[in-house]
């Protein structure tokens, strides 16, 4: 009779043996995805901590009335501000010519680069990406002089704050085109522009309906990260002494602090909602063009 505990005694086998008996498994990948469960939901309370706390703080500092009472005095009498609202309508037109921009020469020198000469696409990536290596500060000194030019001899042109728009097309290159980038990766940019060219279409045709509509995601991405970036410029708006949105907000700030807040709140926000607007803007047109697609 042999001394092992019954416990670890399977059936016998055929040869006369005995099965020892496999320890169950369901329970420990049921603690692992417990585990897993608990630090994805521990990581997504910090990520909105970090992003929805500031916003709250800026709410409830910006509601703030008299006595402990809630108000919103602070962003009805953003309407009566009639330099804010000025700086809000140019800073959007800011953003639209950055937007334009950029796509127009961005998309066809990326296009030509990948079909008539590949060997220059790590230029032109280097290119657009040295702005990150320059320092704000040092593009508004070597571009001074050219908007003194440019203002003393283009006249109400040259002296516009819509001239802006030179810089932040720069400035934006770098973001611009990695999402561009990727979307043409994508696709086979070559072989789609080499189609609509054997088909009678000229290149501003073939890039404006046969590429773009393929990198639709790309430039809506790019165009995100222009307005963005707009609409968070400050350093070289106020050293080129032109009345943007980041810029009165902080002379708003030395006067009313509350109107300040609220101001940079619903800038916030609508930054925000614009984000989610494009993508489902995007995201709608590729889920009907799966729909659409017929089943193989």
């Amino acid at each position: 009779m042999s001394g092992l505990p019954s416990t670890q005694m399977g059936a016998p086998a055929p040869g006369g043996g005995a099965l020892i008996a496999a320890p169950p498994k369901g329970g420990r990948r049921r603690r692992a995805s417990r585990g897993q469960t608990i630090a994805r939901i521990a990581i997504l309370i910090v990520v909105l901590g970090y992003l929805l706390l500031p916003l709250f703080a800026m709410l409830e500092f910006s509601t703030r009335g008299d006595f402990g009472s809630r108000s919103l005095n602070a962003f009805t009498a953003i309407i009566g501000k009639q330099d804010l609202i000025d700086s809000v309508t140019t800073t959007l037109q800011i953003a639209v010519l950055t937007v334009v921009g950029m796509l127009v020469l961005l998309v066809p020198t990326m296009v030509w680069t990948i079909v008539r000469v590949p060997r220059m696409r790590r230029v032109i990536e280097f290119l657009c990406l040295l702005p990150l290596a320059i320092p704000a500060i040092v593009l508004v000194v070597g571009i001074a002089p050219i908007y003194r030019f440019m203002g003393q001899n283009f006249g109400k042109i040259g002296a516009s704050p819509l001239t802006l728009a030179l810089i932040d097309i720069i400035l934006v290159l770098p973001f611009a085109y990695r999402a561009i980038d990727a979307s043409l990766r994508s696709i086979d940019t070559a072989t789609l522009a080499d189609a609509a060219r054997s088909l009678g279409a000229g290149w501003v045709r073939t890039i404006v309906q046969v590429i773009m509509p393929n990198i639709r995601a790309g430039i809506l991405s790019a165009s995100v990260l222009a307005i963005a970036l707009v609409l968070g410029e400050y350093t070289i708006s106020s050293l080129l002494s032109f009345n943007t949105l980041q810029v009165v907000i902080v002379v708003l700030g030395k006067q009313d602090p509350f109107i300040s807040v609220a101001v940079s709140f619903s800038a916030l926000i609508f930054g925000f909602v614009l984000l989610v607007v494009i993508a489902r803007v995007g995201g709608g047109r590729r889920s009907n063009r799966q729909v659409e697609e017929p089943a193989v």
